[in-house]
C-alpha cells in the first residue's frame, strides 16, 4: 500500500522536469556553482565538441555531442558561440577550447567549455596561418606559416598558467614540408607528420629530430591514447597503432566487423582513455551520414592491442556541412 503512495508521488515531480524549457534545464546543468562543486568532489565529465563548415553561410561553427531521450547521441550546434575563423588551430585544455591563427593571423581566443563563452586572449607574437597546436606541461605549442609565406614556419608558445605568450620565436629551418598531416603529443614531445616526413620536437632539449619508424607510416589524422599513437588507415580499413617506447606498429584487433563496410571522412580522437572513431559511410548521391564509435583498449603481454566497439551512433546526417575537426573536453 505504501509503496503505491509513494509511485504517485513521484509521477508528478518527474513530469514537471520534463516539462521544463530545453534553454531552462540546460542553465541549470552548465552552471558555474555546479561546476565548481564537482571540481571540489573530484567529479569531471568528458564532452566531445566539432568543428563543422557550413557550406551556405560559409562559416566554421562548434557542436557538441549530445544524448537524446532513446540513448543515441548527436551534434548540436552551440548558438551562442560565434563563428570560428577559417583554418584556425584548435586545441582542448581541461574545460577550454584555444584558438589560434586562421584567416585573422594573429588572434587568439579562449572557448570556456562549461559556460560557452569566448575570451579574447593576448594576440600573437607574430600573424601565423594554417597552424598546427598542442599542449607540453601547461604550454601551447603553436607551429604555422609566418606571414602567410609557408616558406616561413615558426612555432611560438602560449603559457595557459600566466595567459602570455612567451617571448621566444622558434624557427622552423628544417626540412619541414608545406603540407601537414598531423601534430600529436606522446611522452611530452610533439610528433609531426607532414606528407613525406614525420618529425619529433623535445622541449627540454629544444630540438628536432627524425623518427624513421614512425616515418614509415603516413599516419594522419591521428590521436594519441597513454602514449600511444592510433590513426585509421583507410586503404587497408584498419586502426593502426605506433608505440615510441617499442619504436614498433601494430594493428589493432578485433575490429574486423566494424571495418565490414568502405568508410571514408575519418578521423579519431582521445577520449577518456577510449578511442573516438568519427566516420562516415559511403553512399553515392547522398548525404553523408557520419558516425561515432567508441571503441576502448587492451593491452595483451606480448605486446598486441585489441579494440572492442563499447557504441556506435550516427550523429550527423551531413547535407550542408563539411567535417573539420573533432576535441575532447574535461569539464
Amino acid at each position: 500500500m505504501s509503496s503505491k503512495i509513494s509511485a504517485k508521488k513521484k509521477t508528478p515531480s518527474s513530469s514537471l522536469i520534463t516539462l521544463l524549457p530545453e534553454d531552462h534545464f540546460r542553465s541549470l546543468v552548465t552552471s558555474r556553482e555546479l561546476y565548481a562543486r564537482r571540481s571540489l568532489l573530484g567529479c569531471t565529465e568528458h564532452c566531445l565538441y566539432a568543428l563543422l563548415f557550413n557550406r551556405e553561410t560559409k562559416d566554421f561553427r562548434l557542436n557538441i555531442l549530445r544524448r537524446r531521450a532513446n540513448g543515441n547521441r548527436h551534434f548540436v550546434l552551440i548558438p551562442s558561440l560565434p563563428a570560428m575563423p577559417y583554418r584556425g588551430s584548435f586545441v582542448a585544455v581541461g574545460p577550454r577550447i584555444y584558438m589560434f591563427g586562421g584567416d585573422q593571423k594573429n588572434m587568439a581566443l579562449s572557448i570556456d567549455c562549461r559556460s560557452h563563452t569566448v575570451q579574447t586572449l593576448p594576440s600573437m607574437p607574430v600573424p601565423m596561418s594554417c597552424s598546427f597546436a598542442n599542449i607540453i606541461d601547461e604550454r601551447i605549442y603553436v607551429i604555422g606559416y609566418r606571414d602567410n609565406d609557408r616558406w616561413k614556419k615558426v612555432m611560438v608558445v602560449f603559457n595557459t598558467a600566466t595567459q602570455m605568450w612567451e617571448h621566444e620565436i622558434i624557427k622552423i629551418d628544417f626540412g619541414l614540408g608545406y603540407k601537414w598531416l598531423g601534430c600529436v603529443v606522446m611522452a611530452e614531445k610533439i610528433y609531426m607528420r607532414d606528407y613525406y616526413k614525420s618529425f619529433v620536437y623535445d622541449p627540454k632539449e629544444s630540438k628536432w629530430e627524425t623518427d624513421e619508424m614512425l616515418n614509415s607510416k603516413q599516419w594522419m589524422y591521428a590521436c594519441v591514447v597513454d602514449d600511444v599513437l592510433y590513426y585509421h588507415y583507410q586503404h587497408e580499413n584498419e586502426i593502426r597503432a605506433y608505440d615510441p617506447k617499442q619504436r614498433c606498429w601494430r594493428v589493432v584487433k578485433g575490429l574486423k566487423e566494424l571495418f565490414s563496410k568502405r568508410i571514408r571522412l575519418s578521423s579519431t580522437v582521445s577520449y577518456g582513455g577510449k578511442l573516438i572513431l568519427f566516420f562516415s559511410k559511403v553512399f553515392r548521391n547522398k548525404p553523408i551520414e557520419i558516425f561515432c564509435v567508441e571503441i576502448s583498449l587492451e593491452r595483451h603481454q606480448r605486446g598486441e592491442i585489441w579494440g572492442k566497439v563499447e557504441s556506435c551512433d550516427h550523429v550527423l546526417t551531413a547535407v550542408n556541412f563539411d567535417w573539420n575537426k573533432a576535441l575532447a573536453v574535461v569539464v
